[in-house]
C-alpha cells in the first residue's frame, strides 16, 4: 500500500506536510502489522486451527488492531485529511483481506496452495500484499478518479435522459452481446484446430471448424452493423431532444438572466457543450460499451480455459499499464510546455508584425529576429526532451507488452507440460489475452472522454434546470380591454446594480384614448418604465396594473399581443421584410402585412426594394437603413392592432416630414388605444395629450403640455434646453445613462 497511497496523498494534499503525513502513518502501521502477524499466525497454528480458518482469523484480527491504531497514529501525525483517513482505512482493509480472499478462491477451485496457507507471516508474502494494494490504489487514482457529488448527479441526470429510449438500448445490448460472442469464435476454434493438427484424430474437424468460424464471424459482423445503426439513430434522437430542451429552457428565462450572462456563453452551452456531450456519448460511450462487453466475454472464455493462467494475467496487467503511463505523464507535461513555448514565439511574431512601423523607425529588425530566435531555441530544447520521453514511452509500452506475452507463454507452457492445459487451449488463451489487453487499454483511453461528456452535461443541465426569477405566468385572457395602465408606487433596481434604485416610488397612469409622453433627462427612468411594462423585469415593490389587474396575471402571449413595443433601435431578424413584420404571428396574409406597412409609412420604400416584401433584411436588419428599420418595426407593432402601443423614441432616425406622417397615422387610432411615448424631441412632447416628467427616478410633475409650460418648472426647462444642434440624448444637466437604461 505504501507506493500507491503515497502518490495519492501527495496529489490530493495542498501542501508538503499533509502529503508526508500519509507515508509516516503507513510506516508506523506497517511495522505494527508485521509484529502482529509474526506473533498471531504461529499462535493460531499451535492451537490446532484449520489453516484457512487460521488465515482468515489472523487477517481479521490484524484489520481490527490496525483500524483501532489508526486514530491514535493520526493524532500523533497531524495533517491527515478526512479523505486521506478514508483511503488509509480502505487500504488497510484491502491489504489484510487480500491474501485470505485469494487463497480461498484457489482452495475453492481445487488448487493446492500450502505456501500461502502456512506462509502468511513471511516477509515476502506481506511485502507482496502491500505492493499489490498500493498498485491497486495507484491504478484507481490514475484511471478511475473519484467522482464528486455534482458529477454523480450529472451522471444520474444523463442516464435519465436515456430512459425514453431504454427499449432501443436493450436491443443494442442484445446485438452487442451477439457480436462480442461471435468474435470469441475465432480464438476458440483456432485452439481446436491446433489440437486437431497435433493429434490428427478427426480429419473432418478442419473443414467443420473453418465453416463454424466463418458462420460466427459473419453473424458477428451482421450483429455489429445492426447494433451500430440502432445506436447511432438513438443517440441522434437524444441529442436533438436535449438540445431542443436546453434552447426551450433558455428562451423562457427572465431578461435579467440575459443581462448577467454573455450571449457567447449562452450559445456555447446550447451548441458547443451539447455537441461535446452528444459526441462523447455517441462515439465514446459506444466504444466504452463495446470494450466493456469484449472484456467480459474475453475474461469468461479465459477463465473457462485456465483459472490459474487467468489470475496470473490479471495480476500482471496493472504492472504493464502503470509503467508506460508513468512516462506518458511526463511526456504529456512536456507537450504542454512545448505548446506554451510556441505560443510565446507566436506572441513575439504577432507583436512585431503589428508594430512594424515602430520596429522600422528604430531600426530594430535584427533585435526582433534575435528575440524570436531565442523563443524558437527554447522550443527546440523542449522538443528534444519531448522526443526523448516519447521514445522512452513507446519503448516501455512495447517492452511491457512483450514481457506480458513472454510471461504468459512461460507460465502457460509449464501448465501444458503438467497436463493442466492443452496446446490448443494455450493458443486460444494467448489470442484471447491479446484481445483482452487491447480492450483494457481502450477502456482506459475512452474513460476520460466519457468523463468529459459528464462534465459538459453539468453545464447543459444547469441551464435546463434553471427556473426563471419572474413569477409564474398568468392565465387571464379577457375578451376586451379598456387599456388603462397604472404604475402604483413602483420601485426598481437592475440585477447588475441591486443597490442603485432606478425608479423610486413611481406612480402615474396611461389612459386609453390618450397619448402619454414620458419626458426627462437621460437616466431619469423612462426606458426602465417601458421595460417593466413589457414584463422584462419584476419591480422590487409596487405594482403595474392593466385595467386594475397586475400585469403578471395575464397570459404571456395574450398580454404581448395587446401591448406592443417599438424601441429606438429595433432588432430585425435575418429573414424577409414580410416575415419580420409578421414576426410571432401565424397565417398572416400579405394584404394584412401591406396594410400595416402603409400605416407605418413603410410600404413605399419596401416595394422599391429589389425583391419587395421578400427582400432579406439581413442580420439584425443590416440591409436596411436606421429609418427603414424603425418603420418596419412600427409596422410589426401595428399589425397586431395593440390596445397599448409603446414608442420608445421610435422615430429618432426619421426626417421631420416622415416622422410627422408616422405620428399622424399612429395617433389617428389613439382614440381606441393607449399610446405611451418616450419623448426627447420637443415636437413629440407637444403632440402628447399628457406628459409625465421623470427626474432621478421620481415623477416630478404631470399634466398637459400647456399646463406644464405655464408652470415654468422641470418640463419648461427641459423643453427649452433642447437645441437643434444637440442630440436628443444630450440634455443639459443630464447624467450618463446606465448600461441598461440607454
Amino acid at each position: 500500500m505504501l507506493p500507491g497511497l503515497e502518490g495519492i496523498s501527495s496529489k490530493r494534499s495542498p501542501g508538503l506536510a499533509p502529503a508526508m503525513a500519509v507515508p509516516r502513518a503507513l510506516l508506523c502501521l506497517a511495522v505494527l502489522d508485521v509484529a502482529v502477524t509474526w506473533v498471531l499466525s504461529p499462535a493460531l497454528q499451535l492451537w490446532g486451527a484449520e489453516p484457512l480458518l487460521a488465515l482468515w482469523a489472523s487477517s481479521l484480527v490484524r484489520l481490527c488492531l490496525l483500524s483501532a491504531c489508526l486514530q491514535p497514529v493520526s493524532c500523533l501525525l497531524p495533517g491527515l485529511t478526512s479523505g486521506q483517513l478514508r483511503d488509509l482505512r480502505l487500504g488497510l482493509a484491502t491489504c489484510c483481506l487480500l491474501l485470505p480472499t485469494y487463497t480461498s478462491l484457489l482452495v475453492a477451485v481445487g488448487c493446492p496452495c500450502p505456501e500461502l496457507l502456512h506462509g502468511s507471516c513471511t516477509t515476502r508474502v506481506l511485502a507482496l500484499s502491500y505492493l499489490l494494494t498500493g498498485l491497486g490504489f495507484t491504478v484507481n487514482q490514475r484511471f478511475l478518479p473519484e467522482v464528486g457529488g455534482s458529477q454523480t448527479a450529472s451522471l444520474t441526470r444523463l442516464v435519465s435522459c436515456l430512459k425514453p429510449d431504454s427499449s432501443r438500448f436493450l436491443l443494442v445490448a442484445v446485438f452487442l452481446v451477439l457480436s462480442s460472442a461471435g468474435e470469441m469464435a475465432v480464438p476458440y476454434y483456432s485452439g481446436r484446430m491446433t489440437d486437431w493438427v497435433m493429434n490428427k484424430d478427426d480429419p473432418s474437424a478442419f473443414s467443420s471448424t473453418i465453416l463454424a468460424m466463418a458462420a460466427f464471424t459473419i453473424g458477428s459482423a451482421v450483429s455489429e452493423c445492426i447494433c451500430d445503426c440502432i445506436y447511432n439513430a438513438t443517440m441522434m434522437r437524444i441529442h436533438t431532444r436535449i438540445q431542443g430542451s436546453v434552447f426551450k429552457s433558455v428562451v423562457h428565462q427572465d431578461i435579467a438572466f440575459f443581462d448577467t450572462q454573455h450571449t457567447g456563453d449562452i450559445t456555447s452551452r446550447i451548441t458547443t457543450d451539447t455537441n461535446t456531450m452528444s459526441d462523447s456519448l455517441s462515439e465514446q460511450l459506444s466504444h466504452l460499451m463495446w470494450c466493456l462487453m469484449r472484456v467480459m466475454c474475453l475474461l469468461a472464455f479465459m477463465l473457462s480455459l485456465s483459472f490459474k493462467l487467468s489470475l496470473f494475467t490479471l495480476a500482471l496487467i496493472p504492472f504493464i499499464t502503470i509503467i508506460p503511463e508513468f512516462f506518458a505523464h511526463f511526456y504529456q507535461n512536456l507537450s504542454a510546455d512545448v505548446q506554451a513555448s510556441l505560443a510565446k514565439a507566436n506572441d513575439v511574431a504577432m507583436e512585431t508584425f503589428s508594430s512594424m512601423k515602430t520596429v522600422r523607425s528604430f531600426a530594430n529588425e535584427d533585435g526582433e529576429c534575435r528575440r524570436y530566435g531565442e523563443r524558437l531555441n527554447d522550443t527546440f530544447q523542449l522538443n528534444k526532451r519531448e522526443a526523448l520521453f516519447y521514445a522512452i514511452y513507446m519503448w516501455t509500452n512495447s517492452l511491457s507488452g512483450l514481457l506480458l506475452k513472454v510471461s504468459i507463454l512461460f507460465y502457460g507452457g509449464s501448465l501444458v507440460t503438467d497436463g493442466r492445459v492443452t496446446s490448443g487451449g494455450l493458443v486460444s488463451f494467448v489470442l484471447y489475452e491479446l484481445q483482452f489487453t487491447s480492450a483494457i487499454e481502450a477502456l482506459l483511453h475512452v474513460y476520460p472522454h466519457v468523463k468529459k461528456a459528464v462534465g459538459a452535461s453539468e453545464k447543459v443541465f444547469e441551464y435546463m434546470d434553471r427556473k426563471p426569477a419572474m413569477p409564474p405566468v398568468g392565465t387571464l385572457r379577457p375578451t376586451k380591454l379598456k387599456a388603462h395602465i397604472e404604475f402604483r408606487n413602483v420601485t426598481f433596481a437592475y440585477p447588475k446594480q441591486p443597490d442603485v434604485p432606478v425608479l423610486k416610488n413611481v406612480s402615474f397612469e396611461v389612459r386609453s384614448g390618450e397619448v402619454t409622453a414620458l419626458a426627462g433627462a437621460s437616466a431619469a427612468g423612462k426606458t426602465t418604465c417601458v421595460s417593466l411594462l413589457q414584463r422584462f423585469y419584476q419591480p422590487q415593490s409596487g405594482q403595474i396594473l392593466l385595467d386594475g389587474i397586475p400585469i403578471e396575471e395575464y397570459e404571456h402571449k395574450y398580454y404581448h399581443s395587446k401591448v406592443a413595443l417599438v424601441s429606438q433601435e429595433p432588432v430585425l431578424f435575418a429573414r424577409s421584410v414580410e416575415e419580420n413584420i409578421a414576426y410571432g404571428l401565424e397565417d398572416v396574409s400579405t394584404k394584412r402585412v401591406a396594410n400595416a406597412a402603409r400605416d407605418a409609412c413603410a410600404h413605399q420604400f419596401i416595394t422599391a426594394l429589389k425583391d419587395g416584401y421578400s427582400t432579406d433584411a439581413g442580420e439584425k436588419g443590416g440591409q436596411l437603413s436606421g429609418g427603414q428599420k424603425q418603420r418596419v418595426a412600427i409596422a410589426r407593432a401595428l399589425i397586431r392592432d395593440p390596445q397599448v402601443l409603446i414608442l420608445d423614441d421610435a422615430t429618432s432616425c426619421l426626417d421631420n416630414e416622415t416622422e410627422h406622417m408616422v405620428h399622424q397615422s399612429v395617433y389617428s387610432r389613439a382614440e381606441d388605444r393607449a399610446v405611451l411615448v418616450i419623448a426627447h424631441r420637443p415636437s413629440t412632447m407637444e403632440r402628447a395629450d399628457r406628459i409625465v416628467v421623470l427626474e432621478g427616478g421620481n415623477v416630478v410633475e404631470e399634466g398637459t403640455p400647456q399646463q406644464l409650460q405655464e408652470k415654468g418648472s422641470s418640463y419648461h426647462r427641459l423643453l427649452h434646453m433642447q437645441s437643434p444642434d444637440v442630440g436628443s440624448e444630450q440634455l443639459e444637466g443630464g447624467v450618463v445613462e446606465t448600461e441598461l437604461e440607454s
